[in-house]
């Protein structure tokens, strides 16, 4: 794999667990989360903090707290969740290091241009096409029980 960010692709691994398990009225807990994707509750913390701080994740707060969906999975493009986590530019740090001129003139918008399609190709996927994929891949979403009252 040419591209691969730990934090990137924990952000968008929440994002697909919570839209996918609770859907936009559900909630989920954080170590729900970390124990589906085999990852430890005290590292994904930051990311959720992150994805709270954006909008794209509702915290709840209480015994039965947890995360649920800010919007409709339908509206949250991928490259809003990678832009959430605040990964830095590896353009403008290639353009800010004081390297060669092969790298300021060659590879640094080489760079760019790749970073560009990424953004374009991240931009036109949303979490709804996600889980479309899911369900195409076999996967069921847990249902939720019916509200009854009793009186």
């Amino acid at each position: 794999m040419y591209l691969k960010n730990d934090r990137i692709l924990t952000a968008l691994s929440i994002m697909l667990d919570v839209a996918f398990y609770a859907g936009r009225s559900g909630v989920v807990s954080g170590a729900d989360i970390a124990r589906r994707s085999g990852l430890l509750r005290r590292g994904i913390e930051p990311v959720l903090q992150a994805l709270s701080r954006a909008e794209l994740l509702d915290s709840v707060r209480g015994p039965k707290g947890g995360y649920r969906l800010g919007r409709s999975p339908r509206v949250v493009s991928l490259h809003e969740i990678v832009c959430a986590v605040g990964v830095r530019d590896q353009v403008a740090a290639l353009q800010e290091r004081d390297g060669s001129p092969l790298q300021s003139l060659v590879i640094a918008p080489l760079w760019a241009d790749l970073n560009e399609g990424i953004k374009d190709r991240l931009s036109a996927i949303t979490l709804a096409d996600l889980l479309q994929k899911a369900e195409r891949e076999g996967l069921e979403r847990p249902r939720q029980a019916p509200i009854s009252f009793t009186i």
